[in-house]
């Protein structure tokens, strides 16, 4: 679905107290805001007036209907009068969809010459945000608070970003991964419950058999495979006289196609363990996949996979790159000290520099043949790594920022594509709260989607999120892990 068609409701709350011509204002008011909020192309997400509420059983009405509507994957509310929070308690505890709270005003300034008593009952939103407040903290909702004038950037910003973070939330619920194959052997953090994943993000991780897709690549038209050269050929530089290897990576690319649009799947993994009947791992393949959208995850990492999937989306018509990444090795120069990621081939070429090249070189592990792969450098900008853990009767997303960098070295014998960055608020204290987290060594890396966007999309998955940044500090990181592990644990009894 494209983003405009993504709807979120407006919904102001009022009251018959300050009678019809104050509620026909009002709800004129309303209208006007989300014309201009969609007019003004300031918002990823198209914003529906949908009423002006005065009792119990509209409100509950209308977040019952929110509830079903598949368009609609959020809810804005806004007391423009004073509208007694009592009567939201119903809809709010049946509501399913994200809820943000925008507190504003109609008018930006205090009209000196008109205020009079009049003014003051149609405009209470500072009176009734905090009724309405209230009743959000009392009945401990998972809740945005915007708060400025309706029509400033940074109201706008903080709106648009937690549309992305509704996105993600209404993505994961339906999302699919395929797992082609099972984990890397013996690896501890690629593994986890995949039952809890179902339940608490909407995950479904389903099984195929490498001989399925082995069976669906034989199964395949030249013509299909000549189809997936020609796109290799369009968006990529050929720089191998290897094409046999190309064509192969094209087989494996239409197969996987193929099979995630059967299943209705977003995103898959493989494991370079676990190839029988292959003559290569999947490189290219992954890779121009991850180009289109598509969720990869290595050695069978199928949280990564769905993440990366999950921040595609919400990274829709956003400048920058998101992709699955690892962490590599270090260059520890003094106070200079960065991180090299790369993988041993399925870097997204969302985050290339240059336009890449396919290249043909040996792997060195999974005992096959020479894969093509795609090799460039990855664009400098600010971005954030993001790892989803599994710590035993709950899961943990953990967010650090980081700066992605120009490499520093040519690397002219390392044939993968290749990112650095540098870690906030420094390599060796981020590496400390990082490991001290328990943080995947794959993680997705985006310079489009920001930590804020994924603390909020933790909030509406009801997880934890802790976040490393540039004021970050080991002894203030462990406290907040001590009193995550003590709150996570009360509330789960």
């Amino acid at each position: 679905m494209d983003m405009k068609a993504k709807e979120f409701w407006f919904v102001v709350g009022s009251q018959f107290l300050y009678g019809p011509e104050v509620l026909d204002t009002v709800a004129a008011r309303a209208s006007e805001m989300a014309d201009w909020w969609n007019q003004s192309g300031a918002l990823p997400c198209t914003v529906v007036y949908k009423a002006t509420v005065k009792t119990d059983g509209e409100i509950t009405a209308i977040m019952r209907e929110a509830n079903y509507a598949d368009n609609c994957l959020g809810v804005i509310t806004w007391c423009h009068t004073f509208s007694p929070s009592k009567m939201w308690i119903h809809g709010f505890d049946l509501l399913q969809k994200p809820y943000c709270h925008l507190a504003t005003q109609y008018n930006r300034k205090i009209p000196n010459e008109e205020i009079d008593m009049d003014f003051m009952n149609l405009n209470q939103a500072a009176h009734g945000d905090r009724e309405h407040g209230f009743i959000g903290a009392r009945m401990r909702l998972p809740r945005k608070i915007v708060v400025g004038y309706w029509q400033d950037k940074p109201v706008l910003e903080d709106l648009g970003a937690w549309m992305r973070s509704a996105v993600g939330f209404d993505f994961s619920r339906k999302l699919k991964v395929i797992r082609f194959g099972d984990n890397m052997r013996d690896v501890a953090v690629t593994e986890g419950d995949k039952v809890e994943a179902q339940i608490r993000l909407g995950w479904q991780v389903d099984y195929w058999p490498v001989g399925h897709l082995v069976e669906t690549m034989e199964a395949l038209t030249e013509a299909e495979v000549d189809a997936q050269m020609a796109q290799y050929r369009e968006r990529y530089d050929m720089d191998t006289d290897n094409e046999e290897a190309v064509r192969y990576q094209a087989r494996e690319e239409a197969a996987m196609r193929k099979i995630l649009a059967r299943e209705g799947a977003r995103a898959f993994s493989n494991n370079f363990q676990d190839l029988y009947g292959m003559d290569q791992l999947p490189g290219i393949a992954s890779q121009n996949m991850m180009a289109d959208g598509y969720g990869y995850g290595g050695e069978g990492d199928w949280k990564v996979a769905a993440m990366t999937a999950l921040m595609k989306e919400m990274a829709k018509g956003l400048e920058g790159g998101t992709l699955f990444m690892e962490d590599y090795t270090y260059d520890l120069e003094p106070d200079d000290e960065v991180s090299l990621g790369a993988h041993m081939l399925e870097v997204c070429p969302s985050i290339a520099a240059q336009r890449p090249k396919i290249q043909v070189h040996p792997l060195g592990i999974g005992d096959r043949q020479p894969p093509a792969r795609l090799v460039f450098e990855g664009k400098a900008g600010a971005g954030i790594v993001v790892s989803l853990v599994d710590m035993g009767g709950r899961l943990r997303l953990i967010v650090q920022d980081v700066q992605v960098i120009k490499p520093i070295l040519d690397m002219p014998n390392l044939p993968v594509a290749r990112v650095m960055w540098k870690p906030a608020p420094d390599l060796r204290t981020g590496l400390q709260c990082w490991i001290l987290a328990g943080g995947a060594h794959h993680t997705v890396l985006s310079t489009a989607v920001t930590a804020q966007m994924m603390k909020d999309w933790a909030v509406m998955m009801d997880i934890e999120c802790v976040h490393i940044g540039k004021d970050t500090t080991v002894e203030s990181f462990e406290k907040e892990l001590f009193y995550n592990d003590v709150a996570w644990k009360l509330k789960n009894l």
